[in-house]
């Protein structure tokens, strides 16, 4: 039990993008918090990402407009630059978590100890987590591997939603 609370939903974004305006205006307007993944030196870029065969729009909010919009929701770890940490050396899986860590810090004026993994799929392993556990001050890190369960996670630099959107059951 957490605060008199035996089950809570928590919501998770990431990349920081144009979307997340409407998506906070949304939140905000029935007074719910969500954790938003931001890739720091990403900030400002435009693109578009296809997702399952459709293309969307993927404009990353620049480091000023960040600061307004996610001040009252959480902001966590996405690394510097979004690259899947299971395929480089430990040393630029330190660099990318801890670099973004402190930069996200320095910009939102508070400790940034959460993490959401990037690249979705297999995007992180054992040996990963190991690294950041031992090389940061990173307290959680969330997969996108569905639980289906609300047991209690045994692995928190490994931590696997109930459910992720991404999840091919849906």
């Amino acid at each position: 039990m957490f605060h008199g609370k035996f089950k809570a939903v928590t919501f998770s974004y990431d990349d920081g993008v144009s979307q997340d305006v409407r998506l906070i205006a949304l939140l905000d307007k029935y007074g719910l918090k969500a954790t938003f993944n931001l890739n720091s030196e990403l900030f400002g870029a435009c693109c578009n990402l296809t997702v399952k065969g459709e293309t969307v729009t993927h404009n990353i909010l620049s480091a000023e407009e960040s600061k307004k919009l996610y001040t009252g929701h959480e902001v966590a770890v996405h690394t510097l630059t979004h690259p899947n940490l299971t395929t480089l050396p430990d040393e630029e899986v330190i660099r990318q978590v801890k670099t973004d860590r402190e930069n996200l810090s320095e910009l939102f004026g508070y400790e940034v100890y959460g993490m959401a993994y990037p690249c979705g799929g297999v995007n992180n392993d054992d040996r990963v987590a190991e690294v950041i556990r031992q090389n940061t001050s990173i307290k959680y890190a969330r997969t996108i591997t569905s639980s289906y369960s609300f047991d209690r996670q045994e692995n928190l630099l490994r931590f696997n939603p109930t459910l992720s959107h991404m999840d091919e059951r849906l």
